[in-house]
């Protein structure tokens, strides 16, 4: 039972079984000081009813006794005082005795407060003689029963709201140890996945890529000094090279190492560099330099820091794009913009190739996915991926991808 606003001022809200217990609190003493003010009979009577309900309402809004120990202590001495004084004037005000024994217990400490209510009901059974009336055992019984009953419901309730309280920091404890093992539990299988992955690269992927390696170097030493073809095996085993580096870097959870050693702007600048080893579109396709078309990149507004998935998937585009246009399109040109906006960081590729229908697109057959490959990245960082494109008409890719907060 809370009954007053102040009497618990660091818990939270109350319930609206408290609320209702404070209202009838509050109806309670009203009606007791009316009863005393009636019974008074005088103009002094009612005033003094008047000033104790006016000082018990203050203690509902003033804001010190509801954060305050010391101003709800001295607030309810205030009240007993106006309620001695009325007491004094007429026996019916020994009635509010009942309402400031919960008070007392509430606001006080329970080694001031039990002395306090008993000093209460002896005040209440003093008055009650003084004013003449008989003497027999209710005089003595009501205001001490009322003590009793006062006194049992208050500490049976703050002993049942510790329990309470005791069970609710059990509950929160317990949702958070099971959010605790959720996590652990997809931090274990996320590491299970990612042991899984790094076996089958090393066992396929990486040894396939090693293999290659030592093949060109032996086709390397079998060439007759000065052949044309040095150049490109030079090229493809670096290409393997720098792909076998990458996979074990994926492995452990790292950005590419186009990005390890600088930003996404400058790995799309090198990107654009024929013949500059696996960032190039010609190490990537095997496609002569110079037949290739001319690249170009460039930045517009201002650069900011992005995210390792975001600069991830957007060199990742740009270097499927561009591939595609040099094994596809057949065009001379090609640009590459990266573009950071208020809400959003935005990469064009643009060629003045071929063209193609983009709804004919469908899986190349050495395994390849080119398009959908780049729609489900830009998809999966929440962007949106597009391309325009017709025959004769050059091809535009687009990826747009939202900025994330504080970026």
């Amino acid at each position: 039972m809370d009954p007053h606003p102040s009497l618990h001022p660091a818990r939270r809200p109350p319930t609206p079984v408290l609320r209702a217990l404070r209202l009838c609190l509050h109806l309670l003493m009203a009606g007791l000081l009316v009863l005393a003010a009636v019974g008074a009979d005088s103009a002094a009577g009612t005033a003094l009813a008047v000033v104790t309900g006016a000082v018990y309402a203050a203690g509902s809004y003033v804001p010190s006794v509801r954060s305050s120990q010391r101003a709800a202590a001295v607030w309810l001495g205030v009240l007993g005082a106006s309620w001695l004084a009325l007491l004094w004037l007429t026996p019916e005000a020994l009635w509010v005795a009942f309402p400031l024994y919960f008070l007392q217990l509430h606001l006080l400490p329970v080694r001031w407060s039990l002395p306090v209510v008993a000093l209460t009901a002896g005040a209440a059974i003093l008055s009650y003689v003084g004013h003449g009336a008989a003497l027999n055992p209710g005089v003595f019984i009501g205001p001490l029963l009322g003590a009793a009953v006062a006194v049992a419901t208050v500490l049976g309730y703050q002993a049942l709201y510790r329990e309470s309280e005791r069970r609710r920091r059990l509950i929160e404890e317990l949702i958070a140890t099971r959010a605790e093992l959720a996590a652990a539990e997809r931090h274990a299988g996320t590491l299970a996945e990612r042991e899984r992955l790094a076996r089958e690269i090393h066992d396929t992927l990486a040894q396939g890529l090693s293999s290659i390696q030592l093949l060109l170097r032996a086709a390397e030493r079998a060439l007759p000094p000065g052949s044309p073809a040095a150049g490109h095996i030079d090229r493809a085993r670096q290409a393997a090279q720098d792909n076998l580096a990458e996979a074990r870097r994926f492995v452990r959870a790292l950005s590419p190492p186009d990005l390890e050693h600088g930003s996404l702007a400058a790995a799309l600048e090198r990107l654009c560099e024929p013949g500059a080893g696996h960032g190039s579109y010609a190490a990537a396709t095997g496609a002569e330099p110079s037949g290739g078309p001319r690249v170009r990149f460039s930045v517009s507004g201002t650069p900011v820091e992005l995210p390792t998935p975001y600069e991830v998937a957007l060199l990742r585009i740009a270097q499927s794009a561009l591939a595609n246009t040099v094994r596809h399109a057949g065009a001379s040109r090609a640009e590459i913009t990266l573009s950071f906006m208020d809400a959003s960081v935005t990469l064009d590729v643009v060629d003045d190739g071929e063209g193609f229908e983009p709804a004919s697109v469908r899986p190349s057959s050495d395994g390849g996915f080119g398009l959908p490959a780049m729609r489900s990245r830009a998809e999966s960082l929440g962007g949106m991926f597009t391309v325009e494109s017709a025959p004769g008409q050059g091809t535009a890719v687009a990826v747009s991808l939202p900025l994330p907060a504080g970026a």
